[in-house]
């Protein structure tokens, strides 16, 4: 072989590498032409359908409040990679992957094992009735399930189809006609043929661009091996075992007291039953945790140092994206309200959760 037909070659192959996946791009994304009431209803029946891939978390919810909050903050204020294999709601595997590494959430049953392998650190827990949000729960899927949750066929109404992850996936628009709502609507993109949802877009009110967005980059409906979510500790690595996962568990198990069962107009949800508050449905929800006086000084202090801070008659208040947060001011004790609502909404379930609390 000559070098200049050698050379030929290594341009052709360039070219088939480089301008293929441009080229298919390019191509417009077809999809059947299904009624807004069907696709959504194929979103919902995809809750226990399997898939795999990639997902790329993106957002612009810069969260001040750091104190418990700082894997939270990073999920919703930057840009994070995962890497997710999901047999069922009992069964999967996911990983935020890492410069130095990867984190790794494995699930099965009740049972979930957090991996560290920068620090080669194992903690093992039992979901708890309340928690914050994770990984997991923000893939487009799951992400999408609670999205459509209380949804009518009059709230959607049909998008474009758009090429995600190389599917021709049908689109879904989801107005927030909540009132207390700070989000103005959601943008799905689901496979037609599954239901799984593929892309979610969220926007604040008055934004023309979204606020947060998930979405795969590689994507197979196929049920992943079981042995890819099974988790094997190293031989030198101990498994502990931890009794609070975080603020909103410890406060929801042991805060002495009982929050009320509407509040703004909201009802609470029946998944809540300790001192944690979850109010509403669908994204439009709050979550109102107790704090302990030492708690409540710290998130007080971060919260009214924030240049997003205002002030209201409960305590200080911001705004990021379509997320809202507010701490009230007690003397031994404080809540902490955070949710997609408006602040008017958390000023009034404020006062809501302060005159309708209870001790226990």
């Amino acid at each position: 072989m000559t070098r200049s037909l050698r050379w030929m070659f290594v341009a052709l192959a360039l070219v088939l590498v480089v301008g293929v996946p441009v080229a298919l791009r390019r191509i417009p994304a077809q999809a059947p032409d299904l009624s807004a009431a069907t696709v959504l209803s194929r979103i919902r029946a995809a809750a226990g359908h399997p898939y795999s891939g990639t997902v790329e978390l993106s957002g612009d919810v810069a969260l001040p409040v750091t104190s418990h909050f700082t894997d939270v903050g990073a999920l919703l204020g930057g840009r994070t990679t995962l890497r997710v294999w999901w047999r069922g709601p009992t069964e999967w595997r996911v990983a935020k992957l890492l410069v130095t590494g990867e984190t790794d959430l494995f699930h099965d049953g009740a049972t979930t094992t957090e991996w560290r392998y920068d620090t080669a650190k194992a903690n093992q827990s039992i979901d708890p009735e309340v928690r914050l949000p994770r990984t997991a729960d923000l893939l487009p899927p799951a992400f999408a399930a609670r999205a459509v949750e209380g949804t009518s066929a009059r709230d959607v109404r049909r998008l474009p189809a758009r090429r995600i992850a190389g599917i021709g996936a049908v689109g879904l628009r989801i107005h927030e006609s909540a009132p207390q709502a700070s989000i103005d609507h959601v943008d799905l993109w689901a496979d037609p043929r599954t239901g799984i949802v593929l892309r979610m877009e969220i926007y604040a009110r008055h934004a023309s661009t979204p606020s947060f967005s998930t979405a795969f980059t590689s994507y197979s409906p196929k049920r992943p091996s079981p042995a890819v979510i099974r988790f094997a500790a190293p031989q030198s690595v101990p498994v502990r075992f931890e009794q609070v996962l975080d603020i909103a568990d410890a406060a929801n198990q042991y805060a002495p007291v009982v929050p009320p069962q509407v509040v703004d107009g909201l009802k609470r949800s029946r998944s809540s039953t300790g001192a944690v508050g979850i109010y509403g449905t669908g994204l439009t929800r709050i979550l109102a945790i107790p704090l302990r006086r030492r708690d409540a000084a710290t998130l007080l202090d971060q919260v009214s140092s924030s240049s997003q801070m205002v002030g209201t008659d409960m305590g200080p208040s911001l705004m990021a994206g379509p997320l809202g947060v507010l701490v009230t001011d007690g003397d031994r004790s404080g809540w902490l309200l955070v949710g997609a609502v408006t602040r008017a909404t958390l000023v009034a379930a404020a006062h809501d959760l302060v005159a309708g609390s209870r001790y226990r």
